[in-house]
C-alpha cells in the first residue's frame, strides 16, 4: 500500500479551511501524519499570508483515484478551478509523492517540481518524513531542506490544533 504525501494551502479563512481539509483526509483516509503548519507570504502574486503543511497516508486507491477524491475536497471547500495559477485559494491540496511512483502526464507530474521549488512545500515534508528519499533524486528530503536556500521564502510556524 503506497504511502501519500500531500500539500495543503489556504489564505482564504485559513485555519477554518485546513482544519476542514485535514478532516476531509481523515474522512476518507483514516489516520493522518501531519507536519507543522507554517504562515508564508503568497509566492507570485500579492495577497494574504498562507498557511501551509504536508499530511501522510497510506491507501489502497489507485493515483488517479487519490486525485480525485482531493479535488473533491477542494471542491467542498468553495476551490473554483481554472482561474489563474497565483491566485487566492480556500482550499489547496497537492498531491506530491504518491509512493515511489513517477509519473508525467499533462494532468499530473509525480514526484511534485515544487518539492524542491518552494521553502512552503519541503520544509513541511522534510519535518514530517526527513529520511524519505525524493524518487527521482535518490536523496533524502531532510537533505534536500539542508541546502535549500530560503532566505527569500520566510515562513513562520503556527499553533494550530489539527
Amino acid at each position: 500500500m503506497p504511502r501519500v504525501y500531500v500539500g495543503i494551502g489556504s489564505n482564504i479563512q485559513p485555519e477554518a479551511n485546513v482544519r476542514a481539509g485535514i478532516g476531509g483526509l481523515r474522512a476518507r483516509f483514516g489516520s493522518l501524519r501531519v507536519s507543522p503548519v507554517y504562515r508564508t507570504a503568497a509566492v507570485g502574486f500579492v495577497a494574504d499570508d498562507f498557511y501551509n503543511l504536508v499530511a501522510a497516508f497510506d491507501t489502497e486507491l489507485d493515483v488517479h483515484a487519490v486525485v480525485a477524491v482531493l479535488r473533491q475536497i477542494e471542491q467542498r471547500r468553495g476551490r473554483a478551478r481554472g482561474g489563474a495559477r497565483f491566485s487566492s485559494r480556500t482550499l489547496d491540496i497537492d498531491l506530491l509523492l504518491y509512493g515511489e511512483a513517477v509519473v508525467e502526464h499533462p494532468e499530473l507530474c509525480l514526484p511534485r517540481p515544487e518539492i524542491t521549488r518552494y521553502a512552503f512545500v519541503l520544509r513541511p515534508l522534510a519535518d514530517l518524513a526527513p529520511s524519505l528519499r525524493h524518487p527521482l533524486l535518490g536523496v533524502s528530503v531532510a537533505e534536500l531542506w539542508a541546502g535549500f536556500d530560503a532566505a527569500e521564502q520566510a515562513m513562520v510556524p503556527v499553533a494550530l490544533e489539527l
